[in-house]
């Protein structure tokens, strides 16, 4: 695939401003944490965090139970997407293998940097066989379904694996064993289960240095540390990230996903009963095919937001995540409104 020109399509707030009602992002509705939220706002903004962010890497080491020096701190899970596309570029120039069905950000970081990107499981003529960068996701995004567990030969090269939804996985485990996590980058993005989305920070825990890897997962490391920007993390993103590393906000998060069971599943009754085509997820968040075409735009003039799926590959599909029956209502009121023939 040629690299081009990816363009990246989101969720959530546009030029109009943000929807009354969303259902675009992936974002927890049942948020935002109260102990995270107040974590944030006590945050002193007037200085500046510690730019080495030590205390966060030593809590989220302890948090999962690694060495703080492979705690990765990122400005966001989009600016590691691009820094690790643009550090592996330099150091193992070659293709992109991406997922078949996935987040726009792997591909428009590979075009940035003039990396090829192959879809999983197709072939493109003419494009490099050899991927010098592979990513994972579990969850994925946007089918929320399970994520495939690497193959052993996807070690043979940096990897990462997307897991900035694993904790609003609603049911069944991840596949991915801990040994298999621990080959590869994993990321985490903790504002999406937190519902605070609009404080950006993010991490990433590095590969476990095990020698004999298909490449030097220490000079990995120490590149995407120093193409790092000075103070990755502002002072929000701090008191979030250290608020993530408590028990109390991962009990609350635990708690939530009861919330967003009952509210997805209200959800798709509805959808089903309009004659929505529903895909299987593992998360809040599902792919939906409306009964006949309706352009999101047309919901967006009655305050309601859909994640229209074209760019992940899904023309004629949508991205809904699980609200509370306040949205849900305001969603079938503008389906009717649509269904009447009103603009």
């Amino acid at each position: 695939m040629s690299p081009g020109t990816a363009a990246r399509v989101h969720g959530g707030a546009d030029a109009h401003g943000a929807a009354r009602w969303d259902f675009s992002t992936c974002a927890n509705a049942a948020g935002p944490c109260p102990a995270a939220l107040a974590a944030v706002q006590a945050a002193d903004a007037t200085r500046y965090p510690d730019p080495a962010a030590t205390a966060v890497r030593q809590a989220l080491g302890a948090l999962h139970d690694v060495e703080p020096s492979r705690i990765l701190p990122a400005a966001s899970a989009s600016e590691f997407i691009q820094r690790v596309t643009a550090v592996t570029a330099r150091l193992w120039p070659g293709a992109v293998r991406v997922p078949r069905f996935a987040y726009g950000d792997y591909a428009a970081a590979a075009a940035a940097w003039g990396r090829p990107f192959v879809p999983q499981d197709v072939e493109v003529p003419g494009t490099p066989s050899q991927c010098t960068l592979r990513w994972h996701a579990d969850p994925t995004s946007p089918l929320g379904q399970d994520g495939a567990v690497a193959r052993d030969d996807s070690y043979c090269c940096p990897a990462v694996l997307d897991a900035v939804y694993a904790p609003l996985r609603l049911q069944g485990a991840s596949a991915w064993t801990a040994s298999a996590r621990d080959a590869v980058f994993v990321l985490h993005s903790p504002n999406k289960a937190l519902g605070l989305t609009g404080v950006r920070g993010a991490y990433a825990v590095a590969p476990r240095d095990r020698g004999g890897a298909g490449y030097d997962v220490l000079a990995c490391r120490a590149a995407l540390e120093a193409a790092a920007p000075s103070w990755p993390l502002s002072a929000h993103a701090e008191a979030m990230l250290l608020a993530w590393a408590t028990p109390d906000v991962h009990a609350w998060v635990a708690e939530s996903r009861t919330t967003l069971v009952a509210w997805k599943s209200d959800l798709l009754r509805r959808l089903s009963a309009r004659g929505f085509e529903v895909r299987p997820s593992v998360t809040p968040y599902v792919i939906v095919r409306p009964p006949r075409p309706v352009a999101p735009s047309l919901l967006r003039r009655h305050h309601v937001a859909v994640r229209d799926a074209t760019s992940f590959g899904l023309p004629g599909w949508w991205r809904l995540s699980a609200q509370a029956p306040s949205a849900q209502d305001a969603l079938m009121h503008a389906l009717d409104l649509l269904d009447g023939g009103l603009p």
